[in-house]
Protein backbone atom coordinates (compact mmCIF):
# COMPACT_ATOMS: atom_id res chain seq x y z
CA UNK A 1 0.00 0.00 0.00
CA UNK A 2 1.40 3.52 -1.00
CA UNK A 3 0.56 6.47 1.75
CA UNK A 4 -2.12 3.95 3.54
CA UNK A 5 -4.17 3.52 0.04
CA UNK A 6 -4.62 -0.37 -1.44
CA UNK A 7 -2.08 -1.14 -4.27
CA UNK A 8 -2.98 -0.02 -7.82
CA UNK A 9 -2.78 -3.70 -8.62
CA UNK A 10 -5.74 -4.05 -5.95
CA UNK A 11 -7.77 -1.40 -7.06
CA UNK A 12 -7.13 -2.09 -10.94
CA UNK A 13 -8.42 -5.65 -10.05
CA UNK A 14 -11.90 -3.85 -8.27
CA UNK A 15 -12.18 -1.32 -11.43
CA UNK A 16 -11.66 -4.26 -14.74
CA UNK A 17 -14.36 -6.74 -12.17
CA UNK A 18 -17.25 -4.11 -12.26
CA UNK A 19 -16.46 -3.23 -15.67
CA UNK A 20 -16.65 -6.71 -16.51
CA UNK A 21 -19.84 -6.87 -15.02
CA UNK A 22 -21.35 -3.42 -15.60
CA UNK A 23 -19.69 -1.76 -18.84
CA UNK A 24 -17.99 -4.51 -21.03
CA UNK A 25 -16.99 -2.54 -23.80
CA UNK A 26 -15.79 0.07 -21.92
CA UNK A 27 -13.43 -2.95 -20.30
CA UNK A 28 -12.09 -3.58 -24.04
CA UNK A 29 -11.21 -0.11 -24.36
CA UNK A 30 -7.91 -0.44 -21.59
CA UNK A 31 -5.03 -2.52 -23.58
CA UNK A 32 -3.63 -5.27 -22.57
CA UNK A 33 -0.38 -5.47 -19.81
CA UNK A 34 2.69 -3.93 -21.09
CA UNK A 35 5.88 -6.31 -20.91
CA UNK A 36 9.29 -5.13 -22.59
CA UNK A 37 7.24 -1.87 -22.92
CA UNK A 38 8.23 -0.76 -19.48
CA UNK A 39 12.23 -1.37 -19.74
CA UNK A 40 12.30 0.46 -23.31
CA UNK A 41 10.24 3.53 -22.04
CA UNK A 42 12.85 3.35 -18.72
CA UNK A 43 15.42 3.44 -21.04
CA UNK A 44 14.27 6.35 -23.27
CA UNK A 45 13.29 8.54 -20.46
CA UNK A 46 16.57 7.93 -18.69
CA UNK A 47 15.47 6.11 -15.61
CA UNK A 48 12.94 4.23 -14.26
CA UNK A 49 9.69 4.47 -14.10
CA UNK A 50 7.70 5.84 -11.27
CA UNK A 51 7.11 2.40 -8.96
CA UNK A 52 3.11 2.90 -9.24
CA UNK A 53 2.69 4.28 -13.22
CA UNK A 54 5.53 1.11 -13.86
CA UNK A 55 3.21 -1.39 -11.67
CA UNK A 56 -0.12 0.51 -13.77
CA UNK A 57 1.39 -0.48 -17.20
CA UNK A 58 2.02 -4.02 -16.22
CA UNK A 59 -1.93 -4.07 -15.94
CA UNK A 60 -2.58 -2.17 -18.78
CA UNK A 61 -0.60 -0.48 -21.25
CA UNK A 62 -3.07 2.85 -21.62
CA UNK A 63 -6.20 2.31 -23.55
CA UNK A 64 -6.65 1.68 -27.29
CA UNK A 65 -8.85 4.47 -27.92
CA UNK A 66 -9.93 7.38 -25.55
CA UNK A 67 -12.47 6.23 -22.98
CA UNK A 68 -13.63 8.03 -19.83
CA UNK A 69 -12.67 4.84 -17.68
CA UNK A 70 -11.78 6.81 -15.38
CA UNK A 71 -13.08 10.31 -14.09
CA UNK A 72 -10.63 13.07 -16.17
CA UNK A 73 -8.13 11.19 -17.90
CA UNK A 74 -7.15 8.82 -20.25
CA UNK A 75 -3.99 6.33 -19.34
CA UNK A 76 -1.57 6.68 -21.77
CA UNK A 77 0.13 4.17 -23.59
CA UNK A 78 4.03 3.65 -22.44
CA UNK A 79 5.70 4.47 -26.15
CA UNK A 80 2.67 7.65 -25.88
CA UNK A 81 4.48 8.21 -22.38
CA UNK A 82 8.09 9.21 -24.01
CA UNK A 83 6.16 10.68 -27.19
CA UNK A 84 4.27 13.05 -24.72
CA UNK A 85 7.15 13.72 -22.89
CA UNK A 86 9.63 14.65 -25.81
CA UNK A 87 6.97 16.43 -27.23
CA UNK A 88 6.24 19.33 -23.94
CA UNK A 89 9.82 19.42 -22.90
CA UNK A 90 11.22 20.44 -26.66
CA UNK A 91 7.83 22.65 -26.74
CA UNK A 92 9.20 24.11 -23.34
CA UNK A 93 13.24 24.72 -24.03
CA UNK A 94 11.96 26.97 -27.32
CA UNK A 95 9.50 28.97 -25.21
CA UNK A 96 11.13 29.50 -22.17
CA UNK A 97 8.43 27.27 -20.49
CA UNK A 98 10.61 25.22 -18.18
CA UNK A 99 11.03 28.61 -16.25
CA UNK A 100 8.29 29.40 -13.70
CA UNK A 101 6.88 32.86 -14.27
CA UNK A 102 6.30 35.19 -11.37
CA UNK A 103 2.04 34.85 -11.81
CA UNK A 104 2.61 31.12 -11.48
CA UNK A 105 3.67 28.03 -8.70
CA UNK A 106 4.97 25.78 -11.40
CA UNK A 107 6.81 26.24 -14.83
CA UNK A 108 4.94 25.27 -17.68
CA UNK A 109 7.05 22.03 -18.16
CA UNK A 110 9.87 20.50 -15.22
CA UNK A 111 11.90 17.52 -16.73
CA UNK A 112 11.05 15.71 -13.46
CA UNK A 113 7.13 15.13 -14.56
CA UNK A 114 5.93 11.87 -15.77
CA UNK A 115 2.97 12.12 -18.08
CA UNK A 116 0.98 9.17 -17.16
CA UNK A 117 -2.50 10.25 -18.79
CA UNK A 118 -4.28 12.88 -20.64
CA UNK A 119 -7.29 15.17 -20.76
CA UNK A 120 -10.12 15.76 -23.02
CA UNK A 121 -8.51 19.53 -23.05
CA UNK A 122 -5.31 18.05 -24.43
CA UNK A 123 -3.51 18.34 -21.56
CA UNK A 124 -1.59 15.30 -19.46
CA UNK A 125 -1.75 14.35 -16.02
CA UNK A 126 1.87 13.69 -14.53
CA UNK A 127 3.71 12.29 -12.11
CA UNK A 128 6.08 14.03 -10.24
CA UNK A 129 8.63 12.61 -9.56
CA UNK A 130 10.82 15.57 -8.01
CA UNK A 131 12.23 14.93 -4.28
CA UNK A 132 10.22 15.67 -1.56
CA UNK A 133 7.06 15.14 0.54
CA UNK A 134 4.97 15.62 -2.28
CA UNK A 135 6.93 13.07 -4.45
CA UNK A 136 4.52 10.56 -6.38
CA UNK A 137 1.57 13.08 -6.73
CA UNK A 138 -0.41 14.14 -9.59
CA UNK A 139 -1.04 17.24 -11.48
CA UNK A 140 -1.94 18.97 -15.26
CA UNK A 141 0.57 20.48 -17.23
CA UNK A 142 0.59 21.53 -21.37
CA UNK A 143 -2.47 24.30 -20.54
CA UNK A 144 -1.59 27.60 -21.40
CA UNK A 145 -0.04 28.41 -17.53
CA UNK A 146 2.64 26.72 -14.93
CA UNK A 147 1.65 22.76 -13.85
CA UNK A 148 -1.40 23.03 -12.16
CA UNK A 149 -1.09 20.56 -8.68
CA UNK A 150 -4.28 22.31 -7.00
CA UNK A 151 -5.81 19.50 -5.22
CA UNK A 152 -3.69 16.97 -6.35
CA UNK A 153 -4.36 13.24 -5.98
CA UNK A 154 -1.49 12.03 -3.65
CA UNK A 155 -0.23 9.59 -5.71
CA UNK A 156 -1.68 6.83 -8.30
CA UNK A 157 -2.69 4.30 -6.21
CA UNK A 158 -5.09 7.32 -4.64
CA UNK A 159 -6.78 7.70 -7.71
CA UNK A 160 -7.78 4.51 -8.85
CA UNK A 161 -8.99 3.61 -4.81
CA UNK A 162 -11.13 6.63 -5.35
CA UNK A 163 -12.64 5.21 -8.41
CA UNK A 164 -12.57 1.59 -7.37
CA UNK A 165 -14.68 3.12 -4.40
CA UNK A 166 -17.51 5.00 -6.30
CA UNK A 167 -18.26 2.05 -8.60
CA UNK A 168 -18.47 -0.77 -6.08
CA UNK A 169 -20.27 1.36 -3.05
CA UNK A 170 -21.47 4.37 -4.37
CA UNK A 171 -20.69 8.26 -4.71
CA UNK A 172 -18.59 10.83 -6.62
CA UNK A 173 -15.06 11.58 -7.53
CA UNK A 174 -14.11 15.02 -6.67
CA UNK A 175 -17.68 15.80 -7.98
CA UNK A 176 -17.73 13.63 -11.10
CA UNK A 177 -20.34 10.35 -10.82
CA UNK A 178 -20.52 7.19 -12.64
CA UNK A 179 -22.92 7.09 -15.14
CA UNK A 180 -23.95 4.67 -18.66
CA UNK A 181 -24.50 5.48 -21.72
CA UNK A 182 -26.75 4.24 -24.30
CA UNK A 183 -23.80 2.12 -25.27
CA UNK A 184 -22.90 0.62 -22.10
CA UNK A 185 -19.75 2.40 -21.82
CA UNK A 186 -18.70 3.82 -18.86
CA UNK A 187 -18.24 7.83 -18.28
CA UNK A 188 -17.91 10.50 -15.77
CA UNK A 189 -20.18 13.59 -15.05
CA UNK A 190 -21.22 16.20 -12.77
CA UNK A 191 -24.22 15.84 -10.40
CA UNK A 192 -27.71 15.77 -13.02
CA UNK A 193 -26.12 14.30 -16.25
CA UNK A 194 -27.56 15.60 -19.30
CA UNK A 195 -29.94 13.04 -21.25
CA UNK A 196 -32.02 12.83 -24.27
CA UNK A 197 -34.28 15.57 -23.54
CA UNK A 198 -31.72 17.89 -22.93
CA UNK A 199 -30.68 17.65 -26.19
CA UNK A 200 -27.37 15.75 -24.71
CA UNK A 201 -26.70 12.09 -24.89
CA UNK A 202 -28.58 9.74 -22.59
CA UNK A 203 -26.56 9.13 -19.62
CA UNK A 204 -27.72 6.71 -16.60
CA UNK A 205 -26.64 6.78 -12.79
CA UNK A 206 -24.30 3.82 -13.36
CA UNK A 207 -24.94 0.80 -10.92
CA UNK A 208 -23.61 0.40 -7.55
CA UNK A 209 -21.64 -2.99 -7.35
CA UNK A 210 -21.33 -5.97 -8.58
CA UNK A 211 -24.91 -8.07 -10.18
Amino acid sequence: MAQGFPSVTVSWDRIDTWLAARAPTSLGMLAPPAEAEIEETARLLGGPLPPELAESLRRHDGVTRWTTVLPEQAPLPAAAIVERRRVLAQVAAENDGLTTRPWDDEPWWHPRWVPWAEGADGGVEVVDTRPGPHQGRLGWAGHSGGGDFTDAWPCLSALLHAVAEALHHGGDVRGLHPYLTAEGTLRWDGPGAPDAADGGESLLPAPVGLP
